[in-house]
């Protein structure tokens, strides 16, 4: 069987969640079948099993329009040009709605069978309307012609498949879950402090983490808030970078600005870290922070329990099925404004209720232990990529045979 996997990210241009799934997908699924990457960028190269070719960016077509136009029109070009050639594949895979428009493509142009996994949903993510504009708009059409004319479409979690159904006119029966996996050998508690000595975390004092892209999404501006609630003994580290535009860029800057005002040992890594690095950052970790506001998944918070770091979570979205409460971290309760605006209704009380359960972690010290252990057992015994490859084989022969 041939599968070619399109997508906007693959190594070495990875900066959320959703290329790190592909990037370890891909790693699988050469084990299992003839492989071909399209991607953005300017990859190439070829193995035995697995085809790679990126495709950069043509800005000068649209050198004279808008930064936010300009954004969305270079990735329909892009995904043409995935398709100059005729696409030869048993399958098409797509990832997010970047590369959602090449899938359409090759379905109609060569009648190539079509899978796409939902790794977040844009109706989900109003925000996005400040970075790309009236490119939002593109978003959601591309997204919905896609998904609904996807041969299977592919859900992380079984609370992102409710929202498919009720965004979509997509019949169950065509959704599949199938969750994240995590490589435990490789996310796996170190004792290397490399990274904590050239950020300037004291291995000292027991420190929370935050880390992750500085978006609406991540709730970054509750972790920053919630400092102000912590035990003053507490170092909070936020290793956050890649703004989603320049404006929340400065708003995080002013917060961050503002809580060190009156809180010490705020350490702020402004940048995306190796993932070695992450590595470290998770290993010596008294408790991982994960605030977000919407969440299909929540692959980092897995991440952080393979390294044997208790969680601190919202209770949003695929967050309730990875993290066990009282078994491998804690969820804070949340609600939000509306069903269109994810924001919490009530900003403070959840930044108060995040410090609070970061605060009863960090004060029993034998607790977090146990949780740590737990959720890498967890991790091991139900996210592993072989057992997601093999889900995905089952569902790449489904479409193929009918």
């Amino acid at each position: 069987m041939k599968i070619v996997y399109m997508t906007r990210e693959y190594p070495p241009y990875v900066y959320g969640g959703a290329g790190v799934h592909v990037e370890y997908l891909v790693r699988e699924m050469v084990r299992l079948a003839s492989v071909e990457v399209k991607c953005f960028g300017d990859q190439k190269f070829k193995t035995h099993n697995l085809s790679v070719q990126g495709y950069p960016f043509c800005e000068d077509f649209f050198k004279d329009n808008s930064e936010k136009v300009k954004q969305s029109l270079m990735v329909l070009l892009t995904c043409m040009r995935f398709n100059a050639t005729p696409v030869v594949a048993d399958v098409v895979h797509c990832h997010t709605w970047y590369a959602a428009w090449a899938g359409i493509l090759s379905k109609i142009c060569y009648g190539t069978p079509l899978v796409i996994t939902v790794h977040s949903l844009e109706p989900s993510r109003p925000w996005k309307r400040e970075q790309l504009g009236r490119g939002y708009d593109m978003s959601l059409w591309i997204e919905k012609t896609a998904l609904e004319m996807a041969d299977i479409v592919i859900a992380v979690s079984t609370t992102s498949r409710e929202e498919i159904i009720s965004y979509f006119d997509i019949k169950p029966e065509r959704i599949r879950v199938i969750p994240n996996g995590v490589d435990a050998s490789q996310f796996k508690p170190v004792r290397a402090r490399t990274a904590l000595a050239k950020y300037g975390v004291n291995p000292q004092i027991p420190y929370v983490l935050f880390l992750g892209r500085i978006t609406r999404q991540k709730g970054i501006i509750h972790f920053i808030n919630a400092i102000r609630y912590l035990d003053p003994q507490i170092q909070a580290v936020l290793c956050a970078g890649a703004p989603d535009t320049p404006e929340i860029a400065k708003e995080i800057e002013a917060s961050v600005a503002e809580i060190r005002k009156v809180r010490e040992n705020v350490i702020w890594i402004h940048k995306m870290v190796t993932r070695q690095e992450s590595i470290e950052l998770y290993s010596h970790a008294a408790v991982f922070c994960c605030p977000s506001i919407y969440e299909p998944f929540g692959l980092i918070n897995l991440e952080a329990m393979a390294c044997e770091t208790p969680v601190v979570a919202s209770a949003v979205g695929g967050i309730n099925e990875v993290v066990v409460p009282g078994e491998t971290g804690e969820l804070v309760p949340f609600e939000s404004i509306s069903s269109k605006n994810p924001e919490p209704a009530r900003p403070e009380e959840f930044a108060r209720s995040l410090a609070q359960a970061m605060n009863r972690l960090m004060a029993d010290k034998g607790l977090r232990l146990k949780m740590g252990k737990q959720g890498r057992k967890r991790v091991r015994d139900n996210f592993a990529w072989d057992k997601v490859a093999f889900k995905l084989m089952e569902v790449y022969k489904e479409v193929v045979h009918r």
